[in-house]
């Protein structure tokens, strides 16, 4: 199965293109939403959305223009007659990936760093250097949290295992 799996943001977004089968990331970037959008037209089985949540705190402008490209995304799925589903930070990815909804952006990270094979080389074998990249190479920024989404679902839906 091939997720595409998306970090909305205000202007950009982070996205993963992740294939199951082969616990495998195809291709990912950081992207206007605006050329984003029109990605979602293209070959996969499911999108996979973090969605924003309010944890009590006042929130500005930029988080609800961040909900428009939420729905924007959501809506050009529904035309493409594409599946899509919502994944909460706290409910659904810190507990599925770290056991814990209290988990922060490091420990996410470093946990999805030890669900991959150390292929590469380098310090961080996973990631791995540009000479000898591992599977999480050229992953960086929003780009782990939309990995983060991708594996999340994978998870839940046992598409994967850790």
């Amino acid at each position: 199965m091939k997720i595409l799996a998306i970090d909305p943001g205000q202007k950009k977004s982070g996205w993963v293109l992740f294939d199951t089968d082969y616990k495998k990331i195809l291709d990912s970037g950081i992207d206007d939403n605006e050329l984003l959008l029109k990605k979602i037209k293209l070959d996969y089985d499911v999108l996979c959305i973090e969605m924003i949540a309010s944890y009590g705190m006042p929130v500005g402008q930029t988080t609800f223009e961040t909900c428009l490209w939420v729905g924007r995304f959501i809506q050009q799925s529904v035309l493409s007659k594409i599946d899509y589903n919502l994944y909460y930070k706290k409910i659904d990815i810190n507990p599925t990936i770290c056991f814990s909804n209290k988990a922060k952006d490091s420990n996410i990270r470093q946990s999805l760093i030890d669900m991959f094979t150390p292929s590469g080389g380098g310090k961080t074998p996973q990631v791995g250097t540009k000479s000898q990249p591992g599977p999480l190479y050229g992953i960086s920024s929003h780009k782990w949290a939309a990995l983060a989404v991708a594996v999340t679902h994978s998870l839940k839906n046992k598409l994967i295992e850790r």
